[in-house]
């Protein structure tokens, strides 16, 4: 789906990882890791298209896919006065004319993805009054309204409590099963170890691959 040639990652021709080469197969699930600071939130933006890559490139096998993109709660706007329901909405636009509104089958994926993530019964409630999990669990819902190919999530278990880690990891398995590819920064070696089929490990002299299998310099 996406094959890496020397890319380096980094801000304002500034790079922030090694350079990188590799392929992201479809279908395949694959964890980011390494010590903070190696640039994985960073890799992960360029891949998305926020940002352009120092020098190298990469590029897509085929048409580039609808993202699905879940980003650090710290870089969202929680004040925001909007509805539980409106937020997780917003997965749907880019399938609708903003004139025409939600169709019913849109509504549908909203109302199953809310009770995907146990919301159901906050779908009224401004995301202002959001615990930590709970907002998160709202991201997710968003993320599985839009029943995107490709997601990529920038660290989705930070600061979020066990029982909802274990939630939001059991619907990330579900994509996976059904099909979708998902890219993860992640921290949890526990849980990389015991749930990624792949691992992108950013060290310090060199990125390596890890599969069920084989690790490639």
């Amino acid at each position: 789906m996406i094959v890496m040639n020397e890319l380096t990652a980094g801000y304002e021709h500034q790079a922030v990882t090694r350079p990188l080469s590799g392929v992201i197969e479809p279908g395949s699930m694959t964890a980011i890791v390494g010590a903070n600071g190696c640039g994985k939130s960073t890799l992960l933006k360029t891949l998305a298209g926020f940002i352009p890559p120092v020098s190298g490139s990469f590029r897509w096998q085929g048409k580039r896919p609808v993202i699905g993109w879940l980003a650090q709660r710290h870089a969202l706007e929680t004040n925001f006065p909007i509805t539980v329901q409106d937020a997780v909405s917003m997965g749907c636009w880019p399938r609708v004319s903003l004139l025409s509104g939600l169709r019913r089958d849109a509504r549908l994926r909203v109302a199953r993805a809310l009770e995907r993530v146990g919301l159901e019964q906050m779908a009224q409630v401004t995301i202002d009054a959001l615990s930590g999990g709970q907002f998160q669990r709202m991201l997710f819902a968003r993320v599985l309204v839009q029943e995107a190919p490709l997601v990529m999530l920038d660290e989705p278990f930070t600061g979020v409590d066990e029982a909802t880690c274990n939630a939001l990891m059991a619907l990330m398995l579900e994509m996976y099963m059904q099909g979708q590819t998902l890219l993860a920064v992640l921290h949890d070696s526990e849980r990389v170890s015991r749930h990624f089929p792949q691992t992108l490990r950013l060290d310090a002299d060199s990125p390596c691959w890890k599969t069920e299998r084989v690790r490639v310099a």
